[in-house]
């Protein structure tokens, strides 16, 4: 049986067999099936078996009457039949098909989602059970929120509850772009982030065999440029002058100061424990921790203050982690509360970091390379971000100059 797709020039042929070469006890041998779509092959073994002297290879069919004729040709036809139902159906759903997916649908097996939100909810439904093992729960809230995301452009754009994997193109992919950016009043960094997540789905369709190709594997979401995001050293110096008068505030600003002296970031300082701390044989107080997002190594020094806000919160532990920390949502939105109650704009937690990069160390002269370690950053070219150099570094580094004679003499 051979159909011929003239437009895609498909070849799709179903070929019946027995396997002589394991007769069974009883001198009969398995009939078995091949589906060839497009020169890929599937194998499919049915649970009849015959008198090998029945078999004839040129007509793919059992000779006689007999009773095991019979219930072989019946089989043959039946499987026929189911085969050539699921491969129209396959076409017409998907746009195209392959000899795997027409086996997997005779025989049951699960089919793998053919529309982009049951993808999607596959994905985080997999995703979730390995948080906690070798993935975290912050990555896994960012692909619940593109999610929501792509399920609200679905229904205010095409008022659809979801769509065929089938009919992604880059019109979508441009219209989710534009959609993110204009009702959503997202800037850059979100919106990579959430045009990365519905590529990965359509590489996964790729690899589950429901796309024969991907869509948007040449398409590469702009990524705003890298810089550092500090404080101006002013607004630090006031932050760090006076407490809020506030209990919440006041130990998100500890804990701000905290990792503005040590270049912790939030996720670090949630998991920072005793056994992290060590104390060296000339009485000074080293932290070493694998970060997170990268699994390197962070190595800094604790200067006063840091030693001083650990003290501070000792009497609230409750296991070996150092600080209590509140939830990543409650911190993000009592970080801004304490930016608004020092008048100094839109704070983030993540900025003591850039703080620790920028002011605490290479504005105070401590070489990128040592700099890098303490960050725990890969690659150097990563800490060259921190190097803005402030007005007041680069006035001491001139007057520097100014004190050179070989340069007195040239004027």
């Amino acid at each position: 049986m051979i159909d011929t797709d003239k437009k895609r020039r498909s070849t799709f042929a179903v070929l019946f067999y027995i396997n002589r070469t394991k007769v069974r006890k009883d001198g009969l041998c398995q009939l078995l099936c091949k589906i060839s779509i497009d020169g890929e092959a599937a194998q499919i073994g049915t649970k009849v078996s015959l008198d090998p002297k029945l078999w004839d290879p040129s007509a793919g069919r059992a000779n006689g009457r007999s009773r095991n004729a019979l219930e072989i040709n019946r089989a043959i036809d039946r499987l026929t039949a189911d085969i050539q139902a699921h491969y129209n159906h396959i076409r017409t759903e998907l746009g195209f098909v392959s000899a795997m997916l027409v086996k997997n649908a005779v025989q049951g097996i699960a089919q793998k989602p053919r529309t982009l939100l049951a993808l999607f909810r596959e994905h985080n439904e997999e995703f979730g059970k390995r948080v906690g093992i070798d993935r975290t729960a912050e990555s896994h809230a960012s692909y619940v929120n593109s999610y929501k995301h792509l399920a609200s452009f679905l229904h205010r754009k095409y008022g659809l509850e979801d769509i065929p994997l089938r009919h992604l193109d880059v019109k979508f992919y441009d219209t989710f772009d534009l959609y993110l950016r204009a009702d959503c009043g997202m800037m850059q960094k979100s919106v990579h982030e959430h045009l990365y997540h519905l590529k990965k789905m359509t590489r996964r369709a790729v690899s589950q065999g429901t796309l024969r190709y991907d869509p948007y594997c040449k398409l590469h979401p702009a990524l705003p440029a890298r810089r550092s995001r500090h404080m101006k050293l002013e607004d630090l110096k006031t932050l760090m002058e006076k407490p809020t008068g506030r209990p919440n505030l006041d130990r998100v600003r500890d804990w701000f100061l905290f990792s503005t002296f040590t270049g912790l970031a939030y996720a670090d300082l949630k998991r920072l424990s005793e056994k992290d701390i060590t104390r060296s044989d000339d009485g000074t107080y080293w932290l070493h921790i694998r970060r997170q997002k990268t699994d390197t190594l962070s190595v800094v020094r604790l200067l006063d203050i840091p030693l001083r806000i650990i003290e501070k919160y000792r009497h609230e532990r409750k296991s070996d982690k150092i600080f209590n920390l509140y939830c990543r949502e409650y911190i993000i939105k009592l970080t801004k509360k304490l930016g608004m109650f020092y008048g100094i704009g839109d704070l983030t937690f993540h900025k003591a970091r850039h703080n620790f990069g920028t002011h605490i160390t290479l504005s105070m002269g401590v070489p990128i390379e040592s700099v890098s370690r303490m960050m725990g950053h890969k690659n150097i070219a990563t800490t060259q971000i921190y190097a803005k150099v402030t007005d007041k570094k680069v006035d001491e580094d001139m007057q520097k100059v100014s004190c050179r004679n070989e340069y007195n003499t040239l004027i």
